[in-house]
């Protein structure tokens, strides 16, 4: 047996063993259902545990790679908490959902319509933002994009930023249409960042090589500068 199919075995199995504890189980299950990242206190009121438990089951599926722990951006005295969700290479096994579940949805809906994949995506992308969630839009979309696999990481370039994708879920396709898939993922980022009524637009999306990534979802701020307000 090759060195690469021992290491995945391996994986596989701590994998298993991970998952194999059922307060465990039902800790994983809480992130996957969660449509955001969770932090240690809204899975303690969740699930009704000890918080120090909590903790120590969340490194052991961390250790697992089921996992990814990050740090929540703030801008408040202390260190930042944090917060956690599915890992990206997950999607799909142990009872989760695959990226390209979301994907058929969406194109379901666009074969059912006359309307664009960018007019389709942004609806549900719209849809995908509740009324009490606490992100502001980046962050919502972060953590959207991040929740179907995308990878994203911000570049801060002033009064525009861009949010670039470390990882194409849906490289297949998008190797075969990428019109088509491009447009549906600038749609969805457009409706989620115009739902949370914030003052900021997206601009554009610079394609790339699905299969290399780094696909860059350009924004830009809708707020006067201090020149235009003084006009």
């Amino acid at each position: 047996m090759s060195d690469a199919s021992d290491g995945e075995r391996a994986l596989l199995q701590r994998r298993a063993r991970a998952l194999g504890d059922p307060t465990r189980f039902r800790i994983f299950r809480c992130i996957v259902e969660s449509p955001e990242p969770l932090r240690v206190a809204e899975i303690t009121e969740q699930l009704g545990l000890n918080h120090n438990a909590i903790r120590q089951h969340l490194a052991k599926l961390r250790e697992a790679g089921l996992i990814r722990e990050e740090r929540v951006s703030s801008d408040g005295p202390g260190r930042p908490p944090l917060q956690y969700r599915l890992a990206t290479e997950v999607a799909g096994t142990w009872g989760t959902a695959s990226p390209y579940e979301d994907l058929a949805r969406l194109l379901l809906e666009l074969h059912k319509s006359d309307r664009s994949p960018r007019e389709v995506a942004a609806e549900v992308g719209r849809a995908l933002v509740l009324p009490e969630s606490p992100n502001g839009s980046l962050e919502h979309l972060e953590a959207e994009m991040a929740r179907r696999g995308f990878e994203p990481r911000r570049v801060d370039h002033g009064a525009e930023l861009e949010v670039v994708f470390g990882r194409c879920p849906y490289e297949a396709l998008a190797g075969t249409d990428p019109d088509v898939v491009c447009e549906l993922h600038l749609g969805l980022s457009e409706g989620i960042v115009a739902a949370t009524g914030a003052d900021v637009e997206v601009t554009q999306l610079v394609a790339h090589d699905p299969e290399q990534a780094g696909c860059r979802l350009r924004i830009r701020s809708t707020q006067p500068t201090s020149e235009s307000a003084g006009d």
